[in-house]
């Protein structure tokens, strides 16, 4: 045993304790250095590899003490700099704690959602959106949750003119035809009202990250008002109530030159005029719809449907889909962001050419909420055909309007 290590064993047994780290590191600098040197090497491959190097030197206690400092001092010096800032940011509340909260990464199989103003403006109503996707709420994006009013078709009020109007109606049903006239007048007002609001949603797209069916129920009235006509108390010509259930299925499909099939689905719809024999006019319809876009310029909607029969005791109009249509064709440009034009065609499908054609002209009158696209329009159409009203169901007629409508609220 050298003289050094026998000074110091009596003291270890007097005491019955060791000495402390710092007085050993005084007296046997060049055994402990060398160990706390092993320590940092065997830190430098890992932090396992230095523990277990630490706990192996059992024969020298000092020793062992001073290879575990120097591993708790690589500790300190290599952890992360979030480690180090974990504890406040677990103990800050506020303002704080979403500073140090770590970024999540954008998910880019998402829509851009509501990247403008996006505290004021709902998805349905985001113009970020296209027509499309707003209107029927295709995406996770421009969705405005169930049960809330929505516009369905232009809520009108115009000024119309006409090449005839219907003072006494017929049709082929016994009893259903009126039995004098009414001196009514060609121009009158016209009254459309129509809402919606979405049922459910997330039916058959669960899980899917972007896109939502849903189920939505409308209800449309259109009224014509003798309103020049204060010689009868201006009466109400023809009023109509359209209830209907529609689903909405949305696809992404891409067509050709840029286009792209944004949904399908189909429908149930009843219409009637409310009145008694023998001015009942109603029909019951099933449908199939669809609709495609380019960019934010052209939307194409189309429907197609079939009568659900009735028997002759209860048919008000037999034969209305050989005069109405089985089907319609809808085409809107946008112009500009304050014009809008569109045509709705109207076929029998059929060897006979009844239907009709309506062409529409909207501008946006003033801006709306947030400085935005303003709702309400001038709107200017031209409509020749059968089916302007119910009662005009087998009746040609050509009429002009002018008014204002409100669209997409």
């Amino acid at each position: 045993m050298s003289p050094l290590s026998a000074s110091i064993q009596p003291s270890r047994s007097r005491a019955g304790r060791a000495w402390p780290a710092a007085l050993v590191l005084m007296l046997a600098p060049a055994a402990v250095m060398a160990q706390a040197t092993a320590a940092s090497a065997a830190a430098s491959n890992g932090p396992d590899a230095a523990w277990r190097r630490c706990a192996a030197l059992s024969g020298d206690n000092a020793a062992r003490l001073a290879c575990f400092d120097a591993w708790a001092g690589q500790q300190a010096w290599q952890a992360p700099a979030a480690s180090a800032q974990s504890a406040p940011a677990a103990a800050t509340s506020g303002a704080g704690a979403e500073a140090n909260a770590p970024t999540t990464p954008v998910d880019t199989t998402l829509p851009a959602t509501r990247i403008i103003e996006v505290a004021r403006t709902e998805g349905c109503r985001d113009p970020q959106y296209s027509d499309l996707s707003r209107f029927w709420e295709l995406e996770s994006g421009s969705d405005c949750g169930t049960f809330s009013f929505r516009g369905y078709r232009p809520i009108t009020v115009s000024v119309v003119a006409s090449d005839s109007v219907n003072r006494q109606p017929t049709s082929t049903a016994p009893g259903h035809s009126a039995p004098e006239s009414t001196p009514y007048r060609t121009t009158e007002n016209r009254i459309q009202l129509s809402v919606r609001t979405k049922l459910a949603q997330g039916l058959l797209t669960q899980g899917h990250p972007t896109l939502k069916d849903s189920v939505w129920f409308g209800y449309s009235q259109q009224s014509y008002w003798q309103l020049f006509t204060p010689q009868i108390s201006r009466p109400f010509r023809a009023t109509d109530h359209e209830p209907e259930v529609m689903y909405v299925y949305p696809t992404t499909a891409k067509l050709p030159f840029g286009w792209r099939w944004r949904y399908s689905g189909v429908g149930l719809v009843h219409q009637s005029n409310g009145q008694s024999e023998p001015l009942s006019r109603s029909w019951n319809r099933v449908y199939l719809m669809t609709g495609m876009e380019l960019d934010n310029r052209w939307t194409v909607n189309a429907r197609l449907w079939k009568r659900l029969s009735e028997g002759a005791d209860s048919d008000d109009n037999p034969g209305i889909s050989d005069y109405i249509g089985r089907g319609e064709l809808s085409v809107r440009w946008n112009v500009n962001k304050d014009n809008t034009l569109g045509a709705t065609f109207r076929s029998s499908l059929a060897s006979s050419d009844r239907g009709s054609v309506r062409l529409e002209w909207m501008q946006a009158l003033g801006s709306g909420l947030w400085g935005g696209k303003s709702n309400l329009r001038l709107h200017t159409a031209l409509f020749s055909g059968y089916g302007d009203s119910m009662i005009d169901y087998n009746r040609k007629r050509t009429v002009f309007s002018l008014g204002v409508s409100l669209v997409d609220f």
